[in-house]
């Protein structure tokens, strides 16, 4: 697939011997493309930039892909794409089954760790963003060819279970019974046993160990209480459209075993030592060291999360990892890898990304909370969407709220605003895609023959339109080598903003002959892409709205 900007860039590099840093021409009377190289020369030459930018554009050789060059002003100089060219990138986007995306041909291993709700919990809006935020990573991985797994980090171990089994015993609850509703007020009603009952505490501590160590009337009602959350989990996910599924599932106590393996892998190494008690890792540049094992004996979130990135590279062969999880755990995940890398479960040529995320806040600018104070259930904040508008759109809503703002920034969950068919919204784009889908519908019903060729880009909005969706590919990569979504989500709004423009000022329908075919390819290119990009945000692309 042809990336314009990239075959400049590297034409103009080749010629100047630096980066020409090629920008959008800000009006069309300078072209597509314009760059200062010339005046960052000049500056070290110590000569005239017009002088400069005349001997480069003399050597500059792109007279295949661009009307000659213009030195203008002090010095910028000027790219004009071929019409010609143009019209072939947008008629091999309509024609190429992968949408102009550079499928690798050395694909890499990925893991993706991300959503992680809690076992016996509802899922809360703390898990909407990892969950999203994952699921657009995979999706986009996957489209370039690599091969993603993701690993669904749910806690489902931990001193807990052995409260809320001991309550189950306690009341003589049956757990296979039991809806995450249930679980959720069975947790509740635990929580206050073991504050008010030193003896249900003891009992519970006792639980705890029993779990661990394999009892089968605790193993089995600790079970049934995972599969009662699974059902909720995959429920939200089959709601919001995402792609986990149970074969994803790698929770806590999936590592429970090779806890104590890390540990004495670590301490025969010399990695670990004793401090107060505790068995550290000191690493230098941290002010703190990492506990692999509390004093009484006891794992902590980083001993499982070493062991979760010894599994993923020996076992599973990832040659990069990434973490979507919220941003104040970032010093914990720079930590956690430095040790990884010190021991070598993290080997050279492996890469580990910790990608942080901010909060969603209310209208107030606080912290989205429930009128009582407390956490916001993910079923509720998405039925607040639903109530607005129907299932699609208030998905597009909520997803493209989440991955259009830069990710480590809060964002505002206002219902209102996101689900407005106008301005940069995920329904704007879905309204986008489905007035392409209405032309070339018309278009059928209306007997019109057309060819799957752009030819004719003579206005100036058809060559925008054109431009813009040569750019999808070097867009997509961009975002599966930097994992920013919020480039995808502003090129796909620039794109359906450009569509918008080309309706108004090129009519389709009511054009004759070749122009008409051509621009009802044009419609189809671009539909095309839309549907693409939305899908790599795990957004539906309607053919009506």
């Amino acid at each position: 697939m042809l990336s314009l900007p990239s075959l400049l860039t590297a034409r103009v590099q080749d010629a100047a011997g630096i980066d020409p840093e090629m920008r959008p021409a800000t009006k069309p009377q300078f072209g597509h493309f314009q760059s200062n190289v010339a005046l960052r020369l000049a500056k070290q030459e110590g000569r005239p930039p017009r002088e400069v930018a005349q001997d480069l554009v003399d050597r500059i050789d792109v007279s295949d892909l661009c009307e000659p060059l213009e030195v203008a002003g002090p010095g910028f100089i000027n790219f004009r794409i071929k019409a010609d060219v143009l019209a072939r990138v947008a008629t091999e986007l309509l024609a190429d089954p992968n949408t102009g995306i550079d499928v690798t041909d050395r694909p890499d291993k990925i893991v993706i760790d991300y959503s992680a709700p809690n076992v016996a919990k509802p899922m809360h809006v703390g898990n909407l963003r990892s969950t999203i935020i994952g699921d657009c990573f995979n999706r986009v991985l996957t489209a370039q060819g690599n091969r993603v797994k993701p690993q669904n980090h749910i806690g489902d171990w931990g001193t807990q279970f052995g409260m809320l089994v001991e309550q189950i015993l306690f009341e003589g609850a049956d757990a296979t019974q039991m809806t995450l509703d249930d679980s959720v007020a069975l947790y509740r009603r635990a929580q206050a046993h073991f504050k008010s009952d030193e003896g249900f505490a003891d009992a519970a501590r006792h639980r705890v160990v029993a779990l661990q160590s394999g009892d089968p009337q605790t193993r089995e009602i600790w079970q049934a209480l995972i599969e009662v959350s699974k059902r909720g989990f995959n429920e939200t996910y089959e709601r919001l459209g995402v792609r986990l599924t149970d074969d994803d599932l790698a929770g806590e106590s999936t590592y429970n075993d090779d806890l104590p393996l890390v540990v004495a892998d670590l301490v025969d190494r010399g990695i670990a030592v004793r401090d107060k008690g505790a068995l550290c890792v000191f690493v230098e540049g941290f002010e703190t060291p990492l506990i692999v094992q509390k004093s009484d004996g006891g794992y902590g979130y980083a001993t499982t999360d070493l062991a979760a990135i010894r599994h993923r590279v020996s076992d599973l062969g990832a040659n990069r990892i990434i973490y979507v999880v919220g941003s104040p755990q970032a010093y914990h995940f720079e930590q956690v890898f430095a040790v990884a890398r010190m021991a070598g479960y993290l080997p050279d040529g492996v890469r580990a990304e910790h990608v942080g995320f901010g909060s969603v806040l209310g209208k107030d600018g606080h912290m989205l909370r429930t009128r009582e104070g407390g956490t916001v259930t993910l079923q509720s904040l998405l039925d607040t969407a639903e109530e607005v508008a129907d299932r699609p759109v208030a998905m597009a809503a909520v997803k493209y709220a989440d991955l259009s703002n830069s990710l480590h920034k809060d964002y505002v969950f206002d219902v209102e605003r996101m689900t407005a068919t106008t301005g940069n919204t995920g329904p704007y784009l879905q309204y986008a895609h489905a007035r392409a889908s209405r032309i070339l519908r018309n278009a059928e019903e209306q007997g019109i023959e057309w060819t799957p060729q752009v030819t004719v880009l003579d206005e100036p909005a058809e060559q925008t339109l054109a431009l813009l969706l040569s750019r999808y590919g070097e867009i997509v990569a961009e975002v599966g080598e930097n994992l920013q979504p919020h480039k995808l989500c502003g090129y796909l709004y620039d794109l359906a903003t450009a569509m918008s423009v080309f309706y108004e000022q090129c009519p389709v329908l009511k054009s004759d002959g070749e122009v008409r075919s051509s621009r009802l390819a044009l419609c189809a290119a671009t539909k095309k892409v839309l549907a693409s990009g939305l899908d790599l945000l795990g957004i539906v692309a309607p053919e009506r709205m």
